[in-house]
């Protein structure tokens, strides 16, 4: 699992600026492990973002030209590809290296299209843990039956790394999944390619606003379940009620610290009366270790 969690650290020595890659290739193999972020702030020593928090990287202030070549770099220098969503503030990179930025924005007709200038940008690493879901799978679908389940965690708790875990494994159950990912945060589409493994019966509709790829899906996929991460607007919980009501299991995200914080926004109150979800499975951190702790929710299985 290490080496594992190295490699993905290591991958994203392609998009650093080149005068960066010998103090990031040089940090402790623990920190490669448990890094989540590097974050670049021009005029600001760069730094790589732990649990604990940020921890300095080199020593030597970030200029607009090192995020200039940042970009470069994460787009492979086509901007026309990566025109869309850079529009919504981020590249993906292939790998599955999510890269946000901020700056000067360009904005056309009340839309952000771009940037005029970047000050700053967050290089996100991918954990694509396979097997993180092996341990909740019975519980939250026993013998292998359909259900909808709701995944509750503070963020950086590792919710997004356990719901691609869960799409791939009913994927390989041969089960249809269909997934509304609007950040490209579940399967990192880079040139139409997953660079995440989801399974072999997953259908990806990338960079569309979630409650409208909830409904596109489910008019179009056919999908026996529909993954979204991060449940942010009534939009997205009328979305997934419908789906609900059309016969459609549910696998969603939600930032909380547990299902009696979730219970005080309107949102989850909304789901929560709608009894779209079967089981929720709350994600804690206990000596740095993720626990997954399953409830049910009393809608009984499907």
């Amino acid at each position: 699992m290490s080496d594992m969690k190295t490699a993905a650290f290591d991958g994203v020595l392609n998009i650093l600026p080149y005068a960066l890659r010998g103090p990031a290739s040089a940090l402790p193999e623990d920190f490669k492990t448990m890094a989540e972020e590097i974050r670049l702030r021009v005029g600001q020593i760069p730094a790589v973002l732990l649990p604990d928090g940020e921890s300095p990287l080199g020593e030597h202030p970030i200029t607009p030209r090192d995020l200039e070549c940042v970009f470069e770099l994460a787009s492979r220098i086509s901007v026309h590809a990566v025109s869309g969503s850079i529009a919504r503030g981020f590249i993906t990179a292939p790998g599955g290296y999510r890269v946000g930025f901020c700056g000067t924005a360009s904005v056309s007709e009340g839309k952000m299209t771009g940037f005029r200038q970047i000050s700053s940008a967050a290089l996100r690493i991918p954990r694509e843990i396979k097997g993180a879901a092996d341990e909740i799978m019975p519980r939250a679908f026993p013998e292998g039956g359909l259900r909808s389940i709701l995944i509750v965690s503070p963020p950086g708790g590792g919710k997004t790394t356990l719901l691609r875990d869960m799409i791939r494994s009913l994927s390989y159950m041969g089960r249809r999944v269909a997934v509304s990912d609007e950040r490209g945060e579940i399967a990192a589409m880079s040139a139409g390619i997953p660079q995440m493994d989801l399974g072999p019966r997953t259908d990806v509709l990338d960079a569309c606003p979630k409650a409208q790829g909830i409904l596109s899906l489910l008019r179009c996929m056919n999908p026996q379940v529909i993954a979204v991460d991060e449940i942010t607007s009534p939009e997205d919980a009328k979305a997934l009620v419908s789906a609900a009501n059309c016969g459609v299991k549910l696998l969603a995200t939600a930032h909380g610290d547990g299902l009696s914080d979730l219970k005080e926004r309107h949102i989850y109150r909304q789901l929560s009366d709608s009894a779209v979800f079967d089981g929720a499975v709350c994600i804690t951190n206990i000596n740095g270790r993720r626990v997954y702790e399953y409830e049910e929710l009393g809608r009984g299985e499907a």
